[in-house]
């Protein structure tokens, strides 16, 4: 069990780097915004036992605390 979850957040983890290198146009505070999204994604998946709910949540809190930070 803990193999998959590691897998699923290894994978999650390099498909938010990956895309983060689209990003080159965007301002610093929307990178901060979308790592910070990416970040809470994952973390509330793995946090809730891979809830969708979770993961969800996570993603807008990082959103905002990115957001916030990147001011």
């Amino acid at each position: 069990m803990k193999t998959k979850q590691g897998f699923i957040v290894t994978t999650i983890g390099l498909s938010v780097l990956i895309s983060l290198s689209a990003c080159s146009g965007m301002t610093s505070r929307e990178k901060s915004t979308a790592v910070g999204a990416g970040v809470g994604g994952v973390a509330g998946a793995v946090l809730t036992g891979g809830s969708t709910a979770g993961a969800v949540g996570g993603a807008v809190v990082g959103g905002v605390v990115g957001n916030q930070v990147g001011k």
